[in-house]
Order: structure tokens, then sequence, then C-alpha cells
């Protein structure tokens, strides 16, 4: 408590409001001991009171001096508030005006816990705030963004921006140690060969900072994939590999490309989920699993995903027996409507 107090009376000395509000509180109390000594029926809570109430120019008239004194003081206290409030009023509109600035800047302070920091701004880092913004799971997760761009892109309230290249400094403004998620995406502003360089130079950085985190990463060139699990990422996504099985898939069977685009978007359309295993489903055969998702949830199950040892099965054998650490791999229309 004595912490937050300190840091409450730093903060107001260091916006020029705690003098301000120190001559406020001098006024009220000063002008209470006048009104009392003026008006012997007004009680010493009731003149605090009556000087609020007149300091701030509203004035409900339950209190009001009959004295020649008392009525002096009150011209005074009106006088003084209608100076003082305009002051702390400029002050308050300006400290807030700043604050804003600053965090459109990429300046401000990040103090936050299970967040998702996105590394460098393009169009694909904007996908990703869509998709995490469209998702029930994700819509009020704080991001925090770390690019070298001069302000926030989007006006996005979870979105925090940290200004500068991605580094140690600007990981620890974004409070990486209480991250739940990194995505780091290529710099589009640098050759494909110096573009994973760097995106595996981030990762190493990352993972010795917190080797807890989830750790996507986003590669150009698929022969960079070692060096980045070298790096301890959990997750890597070669661009042109997918591009090239998508373009390959929908040359084969015609129209796939809009499956896919509508399974991997939750923004329309059927969605892809991975959830974990409910209980009731735990020991029972994959066959009995996919019929009730079917028919209780019109979910359609697609595989298993084993996260502990990072291994996914898809379409198992119908007598695959669901174990307590699988994770259920879905479409369906609503994760809402999955069971828990």
């Amino acid at each position: 408590m004595n912490k937050r107090l300190k840091k409450i009376i730093e903060f107001l000395n260091r916006e020029n409001l705690l003098t301000l509000l120190l001559i406020i509180l001098v006024i009220v109390l000063c002008s209470s001991l006048a009104i009392t000594y003026f008006e012997p029926d007004i009680s010493f809570v009731s003149g605090i009171w009556w000087s609020i109430v007149t300091l701030t120019t509203v004035g409900y008239g339950d209190i009001s001096p009959t004295s020649g004194g008392g009525r002096a003081v009150a011209a005074i206290i009106m006088f003084f508030g209608i100076g003082l409030l305009g002051m702390l009023s400029a002050q308050l509109a300006t400290v807030m005006i700043s604050k804003r600035m600053s965090e459109n800047k990429g300046m401000g302070t990040v103090n936050l816990e299970e967040h998702v920091i996105l590394c460098e701004w393009n169009h694909r880092s904007s996908a990703v705030l869509k998709e995490v913004r469209a998702d029930r799971k994700t819509r009020k997760v704080p991001v925090v963004l770390i690019a070298d761009i001069d302000e926030k892109p989007v006006d996005d309230p979870l979105l925090i921006f940290v200004r500068g290249t991605v580094n140690e400094e600007t990981l620890e403004k974004a409070r990486l140690k209480n991250a739940a998620t990194v995505v780091i995406l290529g710099d589009d502003n640098v050759d494909p060969t110096a573009r994973d360089a760097k995106v595996v130079l981030t990762t190493l950085t990352v993972e010795s900072i917190n080797p807890e985190v989830y750790t996507i990463v986003e590669l150009v060139n698929k022969a960079n994939e070692q060096h980045c699990r070298r790096a301890r990422a959990d997750e890597i996504i070669v661009g042109s590999e997918l591009s090239s099985h998508l373009l390959a898939t929908a040359a084969i069977d015609h129209g796939m490309s809009a499956i896919v685009s509508e399974l991997l978007s939750t923004r329309y359309g059927n969605d892809l989920f991975s959830v974990a295993a409910p209980r009731k489903f735990v020991g029972r055969k994959y066959l009995e699993v996919m019929i009730a998702l079917k028919q209780d949830h019109q979910a359609t199950l697609l595989g298993i995903q084993n996260k502990k040892e990072n291994r996914l099965l898809a379409n198992p054998e119908m007598d695959y027996v669901i174990a307590d650490e699988d994770y259920l791999v879905m479409i369906s229309r609503d994760r809402s409507l999955l069971p828990s």
C-alpha cells in the first residue's frame, strides 16, 4: 500500500499536479474554518462541503452564508475556484493527451501478462491482428507490436505499440517475460537471406529471455528451418512452401484453395480449431468421439494433436483411444459450441 501511495505521489509531482492539489486542499480547509467562524450555525464538516461546492461553482444552495464576512469568504472562493479548476482541468487534459501521443509514438510503458507479442509490421502482421480480434478466444487478448515505424498503425485499444527494432531492449519493454506467445515475422525491407537470418537471431533472443514462451516464426527459405529448430522455435511456418502446396492442391483439385482459406480464417465460414480433449472423451475410441461431436456439436473431427510430444495424427485409425493429453483438431462454425 505504501509503494502504491508513493507511486501516486511521484506521478502527481511529475505531472505538476501535486502543488495544485495541495493549494486546493489548503483553500478548502481555510475557507471551512473561516465560514464556521463567521457563521456559527455551520459545523466544520458542513463547512468543508460548502467550500467544495462553492469552489467548484456548483452552488447547491443548501448552505448559504448570511453575514458579511461569510459572503466575503464565498466571493473569494468563487474567484479562486474558477482559476484553480481551470488550471487543474487544463493540466489533466495535457497529461491525457501526452499519454495518448506517447502511446501512439511507441514510447508508452507496458505492464501486461499472458499477452501476444507481434514482431514487425507488414500486411501479414495486419492479417494476424485481424484474425486474433475475430476469434472469441483471443479478441480481448492484449497484443504488443514491436516495429520500427513512426506511430501506431491501427486504432485498436488492445494493441500496444513499442517503437524500435526487435532486440533485447524492445522485448524487455514489451514484457516478454510475462508474454504467452511471440509471433516473429520477416522484415520485408531486407532481402530474403538477411530476412531469415534476422528471424533466427530474434528467435534466439526471445528464447534466451523467456524459454517458456510459445514462439511462432515465419521463414522464406525452408533450408533455414533447421536453424530455427536449434533456436528452439515452437512452430515454424515457411511461407513459400505453404503457398506452393496450396497452389499444387488447387491445380489438382480445383477450388480447394477457397476451402483452405475459409478454414484458416476466423472471420467467415467454418474454422479450424484445436481444443483439449474433454474429460468425457478421454478413454473413448476416435470413431465414437467423431460421431458424438458431429451429432451433439455439429463439429467434424479431423485428427489428434499431442502438444507435449509435438505429434499430429491426421485421420487416425478409428479404434485410436483418446488420451488425457490429446487435443482434438476439428472444424466448427463457432468455438463456443465445442465441448469443454
